[in-house]
């Protein structure tokens, strides 16, 4: 069944509308709506932490919350960190927009493709943004050392690595983001941006965190919101030495996390174990759903240690049409990168989600590619309904 979708949605800005404002454009259809857009965990929070949060709705809802530094003092004891060196924020985005305003001075070097806010914060404020290309004949694969010579080159005196990186996957090894981080003590700010570690099963502990707390000028970047897939509650953090953490703290308002962000925080000691389960079912996931794209001849499939693949298609192929074809025949919500610097149109991240989704995606996939088979799908759909 079709249900037409306004495209002047996704011209709007460097980011994909929000899952609200597509759904409403669907009308009663927007409920079915499947998103493999949006990065997620479909594992976390449990069932039983929606209900517990349910039956506390009213609670939350009336009364303020605590100010920030009592919320981020028990992440800091869930996360055995030091409480002088995180600073909590309402989304990992608010932290990018005061790291520019504080400590981007004059310019900044970045790998691209990678998440937006880092190329369009700073150009914003009127920064100079080295962009690092990287090439797709290497796999989108981040050469350290090729980028601290253009760190080196360009003059930049704040340097960006996002890892895993947004929207290939691609990850480098804790020891050498160490080694990274050792090269540019001179540089005013280095950002290690992990809002995707927590996904990674390429070794054991990969984050940086602990070391960025002891180095003078390294910043490790983490989302709440992408690791649990609670976007709308708003709650990032990142960790410094306690100067550089300090300085954040004091600059972000007192109470600027909510207080559902507060009752997320305080249920996270009693689930972690649900918690660590949820990564190793994503991971799972995430090697049997590359398996199952990989078979479609038509799509390359990169490999990739967060919440979601990038996938190539072959030539001729429209990625455009096929979001709008897979929103509209099929009511299935895909990123199409080519409004990504460094990518085309010819590019889709697909977040990892269970198997009954991905085979959804799929079959709309093989309908756009092959029409008759759509064809056959929807009389197969109202042959059931009628049944």
């Amino acid at each position: 069944m079709r249900h037409s979708v306004d495209a002047g949605l996704f011209g709007q800005t460097a980011h994909s509308p929000s899952f609200f404002e597509l759904s409403r454009t669907l009308g009663e259809h927007g409920q079915q709506l499947v998103d493999f857009c949006i990065p997620c965990n479909p594992y976390f929070p449990t069932p039983e932490m929606f209900d517990e949060l349910a039956n506390n709705l009213e609670m939350v809802l009336k009364f303020y919350p605590s100010d920030a530094d009592t919320i981020a003092g028990q992440l800091a004891r869930v996360l055995g960190l030091n409480p002088a060196t995180i600073a909590m924020s309402n989304g990992s985005t608010e932290l990018i927009t005061w790291m520019d305003h504080l400590w981007f001075h004059s310019s900044v070097a970045i790998p691209i493709p990678t998440f937006g806010r880092w190329t369009d914060q700073p150009m914003e404020t009127g920064k100079r943004v080295d962009m690092f290309p990287l090439r797709e004949i290497d796999g989108f694969a981040l050469n350290l050392d090729a980028y601290v010579r253009f760190i080196r080159e360009r003059g930049s005196r704040v340097a960006v690595l996002c890892n895993p990186n947004n929207p290939d996957g691609g990850y480098i090894a804790r020891r050498d983001i160490i080694r990274f981080m050792d090269e540019l003590t001179d540089l005013d700010l280095v950002v290690i941006d992990e809002s995707f570690i927590d996904f990674v099963d390429a070794e054991h502990s990969p984050s940086v965190a602990h070391e960025a707390s002891i180095r003078p000028n390294v910043v490790v970047l983490k989302s709440l919101g992408k690791n649990f897939g609670l976007h709308g509650i708003r709650f990032g953090y990142l960790v410094a030495n306690p100067g550089l953490a300090g300085k954040m703290r004091k600059t972000l308002p007192k109470w600027n996390l909510n207080s559902l962000a507060e009752a997320v925080v305080f249920m996270l000691r009693d689930h972690a174990g649900e918690y660590q389960q949820s990564l190793e079912l994503l991971a799972r996931d995430r090697y049997a759903m590359g398996m199952l794209l990989s078979r479609v001849p038509e799509l390359t499939v990169y490999p990739s240690q967060g919440n979601f693949l990038l996938v190539k298609l072959a030539p001729g192929i429209d990625g455009t049409e096929m979001r709008d074809h897979l929103i509209e025949r099929h009511q299935v919500f895909i990123r199409e990168c080519g409004n990504k610097l460094g990518m085309s149109n010819r590019f889709v991240r697909l977040v990892v989600r269970p198997q009954q989704d991905v085979v959804r995606l799929v079959d709309g996939i093989h309908g756009y590619l092959h029409p008759q088979w759509d064809d056959e799908l929807s009389r197969r759909r109202d042959a059931h309904r009628s049944a």
